[in-house]
């Protein structure tokens, strides 16, 4: 089997094609910072290009047989595992992916085409008594149209497929905007994959620009009818408002700021092995990653020592070694703020218990104790391999931590005690709670989202299904009605 090739191009209506704007993109890997590939950046024009393809593809994909659309869907996972170790590569030379992040996430990628190959059948409607005589009631499930889809660089290759896969199956097109850092993950592999199953032209198109030449312009574009987004709350509130304007739909995956509650009563052994693979699973990068451990005083500093000792010991380096477990953030820019993020917090009277050594864009598996509730570490995502300790008395303080920042996203809570911790985690302000586990959890058929600025919308089963449709309803006077005038 040949390994895919001509990834540095846009994917515009069945065609691989060079962007028209003077623009250049270089792709980094972010351990060396090696240019991978160089593209020219999509202009208007080629935004213009994908959306009028998608328009044009899509009446003809709504009505497809949905056991054909089922069969593409499902021929795209099989073709996908079948080249799961290319994949799994390319997430580690693109986007830092540890070996076991990267299987994971070319998992999940393939899971979501499986789910979605159900969907084409489960677009129900519904028929339903008239309050008029005479009269019956028809509802219609409809695909909304064009979806664009905006992805991010962390987990490049699920979260595109999340909204992807989905789109397809409810007969909808779409057209894709991948992050820079990760147009081949996030982007053009999954246009090969979808191609090599048989998708139809201008069904699935790709398009890559800098965000200061398309961004805005993709967002408000007039053809589409949702747009999709994970990433930064900052950035998530711009797209809201552009897709607000536009009357849009819009799905925002946002910021988080999980918190990992460890009760009185909790196994700390068990708890610790959760947390740490919670937070340094992929760098820490990620919305649901762990992002505060809160553990009641009576078990801190048990925890605390079991736990630094747990990070001390985790490998670390290039994610092309399969032994190491994290690798390199991003970019340089993203290992600044991450840095500045500790510095600030250090200097707030936080103490630094491992790590925070750094070269290149490699950062060393950081804990910081003593931490207090205004400190940044604690009131900001850290999106990096670092994390603070803060200990509570009562499990009413540990709801009034938990819910003090805005963010809801996420959460664990690490308790003997099933029932007080459905319990306590009902009084939390997040749209996932996760009962004896670490936050980082995703099911392709589970409602998946947050609360405040973590977001609006939910991903997964049926509920993604609701996001990537309308309804219609359609009435049949069987009987002439009779009019008062």
């Amino acid at each position: 089997m040949e390994r895919y090739s001509d990834l540095n191009k846009q994917f515009i209506n069945g065609k691989w094609v060079d962007g028209a704007d003077t623009a250049i993109i270089d792709n980094l890997n972010p351990f060396s910072d090696k240019v991978i590939h160089s593209l020219n950046s999509a202009n208007h024009a080629d935004v213009d290009a994908a959306f009028a393809a998608a328009k044009s593809a899509q009446a003809a994909w709504r009505d497809t047989n949905p056991l054909l659309k089922r069969d593409i869907l499902l021929k795209a996972a099989e073709n996908l595992w079948a080249r799961k170790e290319e994949f799994i590569e390319w997430l580690a030379v693109e986007t830092g992916s540890t070996y076991i992040k990267a299987y994971v996430e070319t998992q999940q990628a393939r899971d979501i085409l499986i789910e979605a190959a159900s969907f084409p059948n489960r677009m129900h409607g519904a028929i339903q008594p008239s309050t008029i005589d005479g009269k019956e009631s028809y509802i219609y499930r409809k695909p909304l149209g064009v979806i664009a889809l905006i992805s991010p660089w962390n987990f490049p290759l699920y979260l595109s497929m999340r909204t992807i896969a989905p789109s397809l199956g409810t007969g909808n097109t779409v057209v894709v905007k991948p992050a820079s850092q990760s147009i081949v993950t996030g982007g053009t592999l999954i246009a090969k994959v979808l191609e090599e199953a048989g998708l139809p032209a201008g069904v699935l198109n790709i398009v890559i620009g800098k965000s200061d030449v398309i961004g805005d312009y993709f967002t408000g574009h007039p053809v589409s009818r949702m747009v999709s987004f994970t990433g930064s709350t900052p950035v998530g509130r711009g797209i809201g408002k552009i897709a607000g304007e536009g009357l849009k739909k819009s799905a925002l995956e946002l910021g988080g700021n999980n918190v990992f509650i460890v009760l009185d009563n909790a196994d700390v052994d068990y708890a610790v092995e959760a947390a740490a693979f919670g937070r340094f699973l992929h760098q820490g990068q990620a919305c649901i990653s762990v992002n505060r451990i809160m553990v009641h005083e009576s078990l801190y500093d048990e925890f605390k020592k079991k736990f630094v000792e747990k990070v001390k010991a985790l490998p670390y380096g290039d994610a092309l070694n399969p032994t190491n477990v994290v690798g390199p953030v991003i970019d340089h820019k993203a290992l600044q703020r991450i840095l500045a993020v500790i510095a600030k917090s250090v200097e707030a009277g936080a103490i630094v218990e491992c790590g925070n050594h750094w070269e290149g864009n490699l950062l060393t598996p950081t804990v910081l104790s003593g931490i207090t509730n205004d400190m940044p570490i604690f009131q900001e995502e850290i999106f990096g391999p670092a994390v603070g300790l803060i200990s509570f008395k009562d499990d009413d303080e540990a709801v009034e931590l938990a819910n003090g920042t805005a963010f809801g996203l996420s959460g664990a809570i690490h308790t003997k005690d099933v029932y007080r911790g459905m319990q306590l985690a009902r009084r939390i302000e997040t749209g996932m709670m996760h009962i004896n586990d670490q936050t980082a959890n995703d099911e392709v058929h589970a409602p998946f989202g947050g609360e405040r600025s973590s977001g609006t919308g939910r991903f997964g089963g049926n509920f993604i299904l609701d996001e990537l449709t309308t309804v219609q309803w359609v009435s049949v006077q069987y009987q002439n009605r009779q009019y008062p005038f």
